[in-house]
Order: structure tokens, then sequence, then C-alpha cells
């Protein structure tokens, strides 16, 4: 199994389930986001606070039961002594698909994304009112009920996912009415809600093939199928210099013929982690970055582990897919705390 978010698959049966009834509905998916030149998006948010709040709980299938590490026919096997054993969030997990986390540096505050059953079309779980960005607040050591995040003006549909946040900004991937295909938009919090939702340009796209991607400094890194790459997905960067993109460079040693992706780079810009395809199923690998060369990847944590983010204290937070009979039920977010 290649490493893939639910996400993206929820936004591939939207776009084939919906195409025939509305000719606005986006072209099938290209898992590419863009950024550079900025156009803007009808921001409006006066109705935000007539939103009908709509709980996780209440649309959870019946027929699911929640998995939990007891009852885990694949759990995550780790390969380092720097970490405790894997954990589940359990305040966070569902019976649902939690997926696509991203915790901020300081730990206290960690968004993901979220759809209450896997098996339900997208053009469905676009209309349960839940479906989409969520986010959970560490108050003294303890990590509290997640809340939504808001990114769509009230009555008008988005289906939004892969949230990178740095200080006051977001870049999130939507598929949402007035837009042809997936794109990426960034937004402002204004210390209450996220604002300003503004769609950056196609050059990403069109260029360098832009996926899955993580911010430090002015080094943008992301997985892409662009050509000259090992074979499949290869993981890429791309520096700003005086507002101008460089040519996209191949991080070649954490590259293989297989499928390399969903970087992520600590606050320090020390170490990159990443997915990658081990034994036949999504792994944790980690980089480190010696004298500003990228070393060799280790394995961390496999057996269905992906999309790795980590705090400032190293903690270790990822995504684990429960499969039944080789069909996935359902995602949770685990966390492998630094010793």
């Amino acid at each position: 199994m290649k490493c893939r978010k639910v996400f993206i698959l929820i936004l591939v049966l939207f776009l084939m389930g919906c195409e025939e009834d509305n000719s606005n509905i986006p072209e099938p998916i290209k898992d590419d986001i863009s950024d550079q030149d900025e156009v803007e998006v009808d921001n409006s948010n006066e109705e935000i606070d007539e939103r009908e709040e709509v709980t996780r709980e209440s649309r959870l299938p019946s027929d699911i039961i929640k998995q939990s590490p007891d009852t885990d026919l694949h759990p995550p096997i780790l390969h380092s002594d720097e970490y405790e054993t894997p954990i589940l969030l359990e305040i966070i997990s569902t019976s649902g698909a939690e997926d696509s986390p991203f915790i901020l540096p300081s730990g206290d505050k960690l968004y993901f994304f979220f759809t209450p059953d896997v098996r339900v079309p997208a053009n469905e779980q676009l209309l349960d009112g839940v479906t989409g960005i969520w986010e959970s607040n560490k108050v003294d050591g303890i990590w509290q009920e997640p809340t939504r995040v808001w990114l769509q003006e009230v009555g008008k549909l988005a289906l939004d996912g892969a949230a990178f946040v740095r200080d006051d900004e977001m870049w999130f991937a939507s598929a949402r009415e007035g837009y042809t295909g997936v794109n990426m938009f960034t937004s402002t919090y204004d210390g209450e809600n996220w604002v300003d939702w503004t769609r950056v340009s196609d050059q990403f796209v069109n260029e360098y093939r832009v996926g899955e991607m993580h911010i430090y400094s002015n080094e943008l890194y992301y997985h892409s199928d662009l050509e000259g790459g090992k074979g499949n997905f290869d993981i890429w960067m791309i520096r700003r210099i005086d507002d101008e993109w460089t040519t996209p460079t191949n991080i070649e040693v954490v590259n293989t013929e297989e499928m390399d992706g969903y970087p992520f780079i600590s606050s320090n810009g020390e170490e990159m982690w990443f997915c990658r395809t081990y034994l036949g199923t999504p792994a944790v690998y980690r980089s480190v970055r010696v004298e500003g060369v990228w070393q060799e990847p280790e394995l961390i944590v496999s057996q269905f582990a992906g999309e790795p983010t980590l705090d400032d204290e190293g903690n270790l937070y990822f995504v684990h897919h429960y499969f039944i009979d080789g069909v996935m039920i359902e995602a949770d977010i685990y966390v492998a705390y630094k010793k």
C-alpha cells in the first residue's frame, strides 16, 4: 500500500460522484497545490455565527465498532529507542477517520482532517456538516474536545484538508464551489477565526507539480511525480529568493523508486520526517541535516504509519490506518513521546 491520505481519496470520490450533476464540480484531482501570485477569493465571513454546530459523534455510523490497540490486527511497530511506545490520542480518535495531523511547534494545538465514514461517497460527506479540518487544544497537559475549523462561507460547499500552519497563516487544500480541481488556499487567523481565504496561483501545479508540502524558512519541501525523479513520488525542494522560487531540487538521499512523500521539517530545520512504503505498508522515516546536507534516512515507525508531525519537544504524531481483510475501516492519530 502506498502512503496516501483519506482526504485525497475523498476528494477523488467527490469529483467522480458529482461530475454529471453539477457543472461547477471540479475536474479529476491532481494531488497538487500551487503557490505564488495570489488571486483574491470572496472572503466574506459575516454569517460565521449562524453556522449549525454538528458534533462528530452525531455522524458516526452505527455499524462500525471503534478499533483500539487491543483489537488492532496491524499495530504500529516502533524501530527507535528514542521514543516511548506509540499510543492513541483517545479524545481525538473516533470510529471515523482522523487523518492528516499537523501539530504546532508549541505542542498545544493539533489540526487534523476528519470524516465520519470512509465508505460514504464524498458528494454525501460534503453535506454531513463535519467532514473537514478540525483542531484540538491542549490545556494543562490534556487534549480538549476538537472543534471544527471553518474555511468557507455559510451555505457554500467546500472539502478542505491537508492543513499546514505557521504563525497566523494556514495553507490548505480545497475542492470548493467556483473552482476547477483541487486548489491550494491560504488563510489568516484574526484572533478568533480563520479569514481572508486566498487562492494561490497555478504556477506550482503546471510547472512544479507540487503535492503535499511543508515550509521551513524560505524552503518549501513537497512530494511530486515531477520528471527527473527516481520514480513514483519523490521529495523535492524549492527555495524562495527575492520573491522568486528557484528550480525544484530533488532531495536524492531520501528518495527511492518507491513512494517517498508527506515531508515534515522540524522547526530548527535539522530533521526531515516523511512517509515511505516499508514491507508493503506506509512507514515513517527520518533524515538528519548535517552541515547543510541531508543524511541517509532511518526507519522510525512502520506498519500503516504515515504523515509525521512533531512538536519542539520531539514528540512524534502520526496517522495510523486500521485494515480488516484488506479494507480500511478507520484512521486514528497516534503519538510516540520522546524519551
